[in-house]
């Protein structure tokens, strides 16, 4: 199982305050990870493994489209990843790519990391480059990975980031809609909701029992009426905490901003967090912030550099270990 981002960003929109029509009754939203979705075509022996066989492709396209389209929500999902660049685009692309940079004024904590991540297998390493407090992140010559089966940071005595959230937290929403073709998850079409008065699409994604790290999670997208595209999505997070699925845990609101288009496949690059209640909306001061920046999904997947140095530090999953 893939490792799931916890006490992630919430990302709305910088600049000009939006204000929130929010009607139906409260949801009660937890984030998860998805696994690394369909098997694929002999992943770790392919003599090109920057290059996905077509036949791949098209098995993935099909599976996919045979999920989603067994539900009103699940056809939502797809519109979505048609508007961003479709199925076909990100099955085609064997790798995941950019600087992420993360700031949370919170918890006090700013670091910036380029990552890699294998798309098909979702293993993931990293190339620390500053790490700090929010407003004095320094310079480091680290690493972590996500192995597939542990997490791990070099050297041991750095705290932070996590490993076992952050090999994959920038990944998964720098990834949305994409990451919700994955197996083994579950769409409710919900009721319009609204973003500067304009109505929204609502799908919500919740996921199987035995899927990632937090499969209480859930995931409410705000899509575009016109162009299917993801605007805004809602979470709460589960991960570390000793919780039963449902339970009413606090709510984030973020927006996806600045749009860019990479080998076909239509992402953002930056992101803003607020607090959310159902009844306020999202609330006035920031909390967090990200950046991602030298996008590509065609850069080759270095798998030697999943392997820990001597002076690496495991870190497992909550209560684990």
């Amino acid at each position: 199982m893939t490792p799931t981002p916890s006490f992630l960003s919430s990302l709305l929109s910088g600049g000009a305050r939006r204000s929130f029509l929010l009607g139906g009754a409260a949801l009660a939203l937890f984030l998860v990870v998805g696994c690394g979705g369909d098997a694929p075509d002999d992943a770790g022996s392919d003599p090109s493994p920057n290059v996905v066989p077509p036949s791949e492709v098209e098995r993935r396209v099909e599976s996919a489209r045979q999920r989603l389209t067994q539900s009103e929500g699940g056809r939502r999902v797809l519109r979505a990843i048609e508007a961003h660049g479709g199925l076909a685009a990100w099955y085609r692309a064997p790798t995941s790519s950019y600087t992420w940079e993360y700031a949370n004024k919170e918890i006090d904590v700013r670091f910036k990391s380029f990552l890699v991540a294998d798309n098909r297998t979702r293993r993931a390493y990293h190339d620390l480059l500053t790490t700090g407090t929010y407003a004095n992140a320094r310079p480091v010559d680290a690493r972590f990975a996500w192995t597939g089966e542990r997490a791990w940071i070099a050297p041991d005595s750095i705290e932070t980031p996590n490993p076992r959230f952050w090999a994959l937290s920038g990944f998964y929403f720098q990834q949305i809609p994409f990451v919700f073709a994955d197996p083994g998850l579950n769409y409710e079409a919900l009721p319009d909701d609204t973003i500067d008065g304009t109505p929204h699409d609502m799908v919500q994604v919740t996921f199987d029992q035995e899927v990632g790290d937090s499969p209480g999670d859930t995931y409410t997208l705000y899509l575009d009426k016109d162009a299917g595209q993801v605007d805004a999505i809602r979470y709460t997070v589960s991960f570390g905490r000793d919780v039963e699925p449902g339970a009413d845990l606090p709510e984030t609101f973020f927006d996806y901003e600045d749009y860019v288009t990479v080998d076909g496949l239509t992402v953002p690059t930056r992101f803003e967090g607020y607090n959310y209640t159902d009844t306020e909306g999202p609330g006035d001061t920031l909390r967090n912030e990200a950046v991602a920046d030298s996008i590509s999904y065609r850069r080759p997947f270095d798998a030697s550099k999943l392997e820990p140095p001597a002076n690496a530090r495991f870190v497992p999953l909550p209560g684990e270990g």
